[in-house]
């Protein structure tokens, strides 16, 4: 069963969507990706929310540019976690348009919101609330976390090593 469902108001989207993606594959955590347009699907937004969790759906990470409805419809429509991605888009206004659509939503209806084009940090947020009960996706998460700070304590050896005496 998938555990983590990744939408997006486009195909346009999938760019900056991916790397949900590619962390959650990274990360081993199950995950079904697709389009669901909010205003050109209705329907097919609504069949995708409503059906989430019988097919096994924990959390949704939902992607929209402009007017960025896609996250806030799909979470009045279901009660499992929504992460909403802000996309710049064509007809954007820098962004801005997109994330305060996702992020100003009414009391109730809760989004958690990641930064413009932030997939990546999305499908982490998404393994971090499997991980809340899911041991291996919590020791995974562990070690990517280990791997960063390795990561940067080898570039701080380069940067100071680079130094002129």
């Amino acid at each position: 069963m998938s555990r983590v469902g990744i939408i997006m108001g486009s195909d346009s989207d999938l760019p900056v969507m991916q790397s949900a993606a590619d962390i959650l594959t990274e990360l081993g955590v199950e995950y079904e990706m697709t389009v669901v347009s909010a205003h050109r699907t209705p329907h097919r937004m609504v069949r995708y929310a409503e059906s989430a969790v019988e097919k096994g759906i924990a959390v949704i990470i939902a992607g929209a540019g402009g007017a960025a409805h896609l996250p806030g419809m799909v979470a009045s429509m279901t009660d499992i976690p929504i992460i909403g991605v802000p996309i710049k888009s064509s007809n954007s206004i820098d962004g801005w348009d997109s994330i305060l659509s996702i992020l100003q939503m009414p009391n109730g209806i809760p989004v958690a919101t990641v930064a413009l084009n932030g997939a990546k940090n999305a499908g982490l947020l998404a393994a971090r609330i499997l991980g809340t009960s899911n041991s291996d996706v919590q020791y995974r998460l562990k070690k990517y976390r280990e791997d960063m700070k390795v990561a940067v304590l080898e570039k701080a050896k380069r940067v100071e090593g680079s130094k002129p005496s």
